[in-house]
């Protein structure tokens, strides 16, 4: 059985994703990638360099944590960099220099052209939160609080899990479960009791391997087929469609 919300009845809580699924920052952060790695293809490979797609941002980058997405893509191309440390300067050719380079862009993005929440979306966690389900909001990005903040959606997550937190609390990122598994934990909830809302495939990966009770892929760039074969139970192009109130 189902509820008003789209969800199994027995569904205690809700984890979201920021970028993509409560935000219109995965275009951005897509963008910034792009920048970020053509640039560095160019200069060690020349102009004939083999440029960074959105094949490469889904299946490499989307919804990891920065230094992962850096060393996942570029072991795609047989590259290795040495690691550096967190501080390491945006120009630094080491992964999380690159990473850091990554995240330059995103802000300077973020500030020139500002933060749009996805309404529909909104309006759904209202419903879930007006029904009394527990809600928590799960990102690789560091980014995340400043994100909400500005968008003025702090109040409408009981608990915070991201890129801060998990580097805090030495939790691998997606596609592995263990930020969502922290977000359940830390609402009190069974992983079976709660759904997972993502737009990654990396996301879905974490949703099916923590034995979520339900996971719900939202497709933004038509990519329904592989958000079902990652793990999604159910998938829509906007949680309006889930029913509530959204």
């Amino acid at each position: 059985m189902t509820t008003q919300l789209g969800l199994p009845d027995d569904i205690q809580a809700c984890l979201f994703d920021l970028d993509g699924v409560v935000t219109r920052t995965a275009v951005v952060h897509a963008a910034a990638w792009k920048a970020t790695f053509d640039a560095f293809l160019r200069e060690r490979d020349g102009a004939d360099f083999r440029p960074f797609t959105d094949s490469d941002y889904d299946q490499y980058v989307d919804g990891r944590p920065r230094a992962d997405g850096v060393r996942s893509f570029l072991a795609s191309r047989g590259i290795e960099l040495p690691e550096g440390t967190p501080d390491d300067p945006p120009d630094t050719r080491s992964v999380n220099g690159v990473g850091n380079r990554k995240n330059e862009l995103l802000l300077e993005k973020i500030r020139t052209d500002g933060v749009e929440p996805y309404e529909g979306t909104l309006r759904y966690i209202d419903a879930v939160r007006g029904a009394g389900l527990a809600t928590a909001i799960v990102s690789s990005s560091a980014n995340t609080r400043d994100v909400l903040h500005s968008i003025d959606a702090e109040r409408l997550f009981d608990v915070r899990i991201d890129g801060v937190v998990a580097r805090e609390r030495k939790l691998p990122g997606k596609p592995h479960p263990d930020t969502f598994l922290a977000a359940a934990r830390d609402l009190g909830v069974e992983p079976s009791r709660a759904a997972v809302f993502e737009d990654a495939l990396a996301g879905m990966d974490a949703g099916r391997s923590g034995h979520f009770g339900y996971v719900v892929g939202v497709d933004r760039v038509g990519q329904t087929d592989a958000l079902y074969a990652h793990g999604a139970d159910r998938v829509v192009k906007d949680l309006a469609e889930l029913g509530g109130h959204a």
